[in-house]
């Protein structure tokens, strides 16, 4: 009986386990324009592509927030530390002029520099794979 006992436990945790797994990957994008329209101006949307633009202040923090694939464009330089839902922190710095691919990413942003960070965000929309 405690053998059956123990693989009944087993498949729950597994079943638990793989439902967690699916409901991070299915998770909806949280929009950076509607959680956090302090930092972002949307520039240009249409069909294929929303460009926004971005700019905070030493000190700014953002909440856990989506961009699906693009290219970002650095105008300013700017030290950022990021923290993802799965993951460790980085930090990093950027050049004015760096511009940058970017995968689809769910990230928390903090300015941790001295100087204010402006960004344009290129997202793009309906891409075939």
């Amino acid at each position: 009986m405690a053998r059956y006992l123990d693989v009944a436990f087993g498949m729950l945790l597994g079943v638990m386990g793989t439902g967690a797994i699916v409901a991070v990957a299915d998770a909806p994008m949280v929009d950076p324009v509607r959680l956090s329209p302090q930092y972002y101006k949307v520039r240009l949307d249409n069909a294929r592509v929303r460009v926004l633009e971005f700019r905070s202040k030493p000190g700014d923090k953002e909440a856990m927030h989506s961009h699906p694939e693009g290219v970002v464009f650095a105008l300013a330089d700017a030290t950022y530390r990021n923290t993802y839902p799965n993951g460790p922190a980085t930090t990093r710095r950027v050049a004015q002029g760096d511009v940058e691919w970017s995968d689809a990413v769910t990230h928390a942003g903090e300015n941790v520099g001295s100087t204010e960070g402006h960004y344009y965000r290129v997202e793009l929309k309906n891409c075939p794979k």
